[in-house]
């Protein structure tokens, strides 16, 4: 599919932004997992962190198709970036489309200059993938709810100003799901960021955990007003999330197979530019393909986000294929360097370290196959 001439120049701009001042600096900033204050600061300034957000609170939003070209460009420079944008727009969207005006008001105008930054808490350290096996419980008490629990893998916790935060308001609902609420939760007390979790990759950015002593949260925080709305609500917004994982999936792999062909061209051996041998022109011509297709399927799952259909199938795809795909470029990429692509001289080992991320987070490739069967099933097939 081909942009407007407008979103182009949107998703131009990034990639100038990241030639220019991300892909310079990343390595530094990532061997020492330094968080990038000074990039965030500029994507604030080019209102990034208002993309998915229209007027009156912010500007012209632009597609899903170009948010995720957007997410890719980001990523191709450093996928902690688009990362730190990933639960931001997810919490817009919830936002959005199940808020009450009065929420949306409080932040949508101040999320989209990116004075508040947001991310959503989904994940406990017992739970993993089965949100409705949850603990985290907010109990109704006098004015409000006093929240209890844990959350894990936080991404930007310490630095988001606000949580979008799934937990049960009706421990004995039947079935699970009816008892699922989402307050939207600022740091304060009863609210620790109690660790911060070493990781393979995705440095910059912390991922921690969180925990809730007796957090007092008002009753106005509860996303839409309703109680027992949650889970489906986080469904919905997950969809957002998937295609944005995928995005950044491609952008890792597009990174990975950039680096590869230049090298390739620029090292000789046996008196040829090594792409001339058929093992390494084959390991191109593969990872060129792959890219294309994750491409496609990305901006199909997005398309169709944008005529409001339902996409957990299509999204969950795009994830699926993209995540994989990147894992498999940049080992392939570190094959093609030989040598120096197990050095951290070279990028190549930046990307084969974040790319697991996309293939375990947002919901692992697991759940994806599952989500995408029961849908085939449901559906009677592909369209």
């Amino acid at each position: 599919m081909e942009l407007s001439t407008e979103e182009q120049a949107v998703v131009d701009v990034v990639r100038e932004f990241v030639d220019r001042e991300v892909r310079p600096v990343v390595r530094e900033l990532e061997h020492a997992d330094e968080y990038p204050e000074n990039l965030i600061e500029q994507m604030k300034e080019l209102g990034i962190f208002g993309l998915a957000i229209p007027e009156p609170y912010g500007e012209a939003p632009v597609s899903m198709p170009c948010y995720a070209l957007v997410t890719a460009e980001l990523a191709r420079g450093w996928m902690s970036l688009a990362g730190a944008m990933g639960g931001h727009t997810v919490v817009s969207k919830l936002l959005l489309a199940f808020g009450t005006e009065e929420q949306q008001q409080r932040y949508l105008p101040r999320m989209a200059t990116g004075e508040v930054r947001a991310t959503m808490a989904l994940t406990e350290p017992g739970g993993g993938s089965d949100l409705q096996a949850m603990t985290t419980a907010a109990r109704r008490e006098g004015d409000g709810y006093v929240v209890n629990g844990a959350k894990t893998w936080i991404t930007n916790s310490r630095r988001s100003q606000l949580i979008a935060l799934l937990c049960k308001t009706d421990p004995a609902a039947e079935p699970k799901h009816r008892g699922v609420s989402i307050l939207l939760v600022e740091h304060g007390p009863g609210l620790t960021v109690s660790k911060d979790l070493p990781k393979l990759g995705y440095k910059g950015v912390e991922s921690c955990e969180l925990q809730f002593d007796d957090m007092h949260v008002p009753t106005d925080a509860l996303l839409g007003g309703v109680e027992g709305q949650g889970f489906g609500q986080m469904m919905k917004g997950l969809e957002t999330g998937r295609i944005q994982v995928a995005a950044r999936a491609l952008g890792v792999a597009r990174a990975a197979f950039d680096d590869a062909l230049r090298y390739a061209q620029d090292r000789e051996s046996f008196g040829q530019p090594i792409w001339k041998h058929q093992s390494i022109g084959n390991y191109l011509a593969n990872m060129g393909t792959k890219i294309v297709a994750a491409r496609e399927l990305i901006l199909h799952a997005a398309q169709r986000y944008d005529a409001g259909q339902r996409v957990d199938m299509e999204a969950g795809m795009a994830k699926l294929f993209a995540s994989e795909m990147a894992m498999e470029v940049a080992l392939d990429a570190v094959r093609i360097h030989g040598g120096y692509g197990y050095s951290t001289e070279f990028d190549v080992e930046r990307y084969f370290r974040d790319a697991p991320l996309m293939i375990v987070g947002e919901g692992t490739n697991e759940i994806q196959r599952n989500v995408i069967a029961a849908q085939l099933v449901k559906r009677g097939g592909l369209d």
